[in-house]
């Protein structure tokens, strides 16, 4: 890529890897090449749950390659961790957060354990009996988001957490933040360009997704065809809805300047928050919607109202049922 485009003096790079297979001269060469962010994989320090998950790494590894980072000059780190994982309890998430908060990471993402065996065959070890019940996977989150806030993190939009001194909160001062396919970054950019096998490509007015199967995409590539097995054209509606979406996504808050009547779109999602503005998880007057701080973990379901495709395609969906 440095060799065929040019690239901008306040590009940033980032890439993840896997703490158990990185070392210094990795990362030294990355960075040698403009990379200054990097992510790691964490998940969960517990033994139990990294056995049954298949991911196996302690956290000595873990510290080990955060500080040759850091010596090295990366300028930003990023954890995930996952809450709702199989055998995993508050008293596991907060041993994890502990751990966590010692490195200091400058970002966290604390995503959701999906649990889709028929799309992810590794999951198939373990059953639904050994996830946290809907009421545990709660209070996981719950303790690791408070613990997260008393450490000194920010909660960035849906999933994110961040230090005062990282991009990502100081582009969400800004009202810079956005959101795409691979999560939130600082610049606000409407231009996504996917390389590689299954990725999505973004223009703003339409998506576009490569072949998921690295011998139907590199066959594409050798003939000298675009990559791509699908894609969508976004129309006025879904654009509206879009914007709406994504200034929640960023900003927990979205405002419109014209009157909702004839806007039949806005109207059914907002009435379907109903509920929710009624336990003051939201905010909603004549212009605007608030997500409230205490409605901040259920932004996903806020945003989930206006996904009118979802509503038209399964009308009987409950969408709040799963709260986290």
């Amino acid at each position: 890529m440095t060799a065929t485009a040019d690239i901008s003096p306040d590009a940033e790079f980032g890439f993840e890897a896997h703490p158990n297979n990185t070392t210094k001269e990795h990362l030294k060469t990355l960075h040698d090449l403009g990379f200054t962010r990097l992510s790691l994989g964490i998940q969960d320090f517990d033994p139990k749950v990294q056995e049954i998950i298949n991911r196996k790494q302690s956290y000595q590894r873990v510290e080990v390659v955060t500080e040759a980072a850091r010596e090295i000059g990366y300028s930003s780190i990023n954890y995930d961790i996952i809450y709702g994982l199989p055998l995993q309890t508050k008293e596991s998430i907060v041993d994890t957060i502990k751990k966590v908060v010692k490195l200091k990471p400058d970002r966290i993402a604390f995503y959701s354990y999906a649990h889709v065996p028929w799309m992810k065959p590794g999951q198939r070890k373990f059953t639904e009996q050994d996830l946290p019940s809907d009421e545990e996977k709660m209070a996981i989150y719950q303790t690791g988001r408070r613990m997260l806030e008393i450490a000194g993190y920010y909660e960035i939009g849906m999933d994110h957490f961040a230090l005062t001194t990282d991009s990502l909160y100081k582009a969400a001062e800004r009202g810079t933040l956005h959101r795409n396919f691979m999560g939130y970054t600082p610049d606000n950019t409407r231009l996504l360009i996917g390389l590689g096998a299954s990725s999505i490509s973004d223009t703003w007015t339409a998506f576009a997704q490569n072949h998921k199967s690295v011998e139907n995409y590199m066959k594409a590539i050798a003939n000298r065809e675009l990559p791509v097995c699908k894609g969508h054209v976004l129309n006025e509606e879904d654009l509206v809805l879009r914007k709406h979406i994504s200034n929640l996504m960023c900003n927990n808050e979205t405002t419109w300047h014209k009157e909702l009547k004839g806007d039949e779109v806005l109207k059914d999602g907002l009435a379907r928050l109903n509920e929710m503005a009624s336990d003051d998880l939201v905010h909603i007057n004549s212009k605007s919607i608030y997500v409230t701080e205490k409605g901040r973990p259920f932004l996903r379901n806020v945003c989930m109202a206006f996904d009118t495709r979802m509503m038209r395609d399964q009308p009987d969906r409950e969408v709040f049922s799963k709260i986290i």
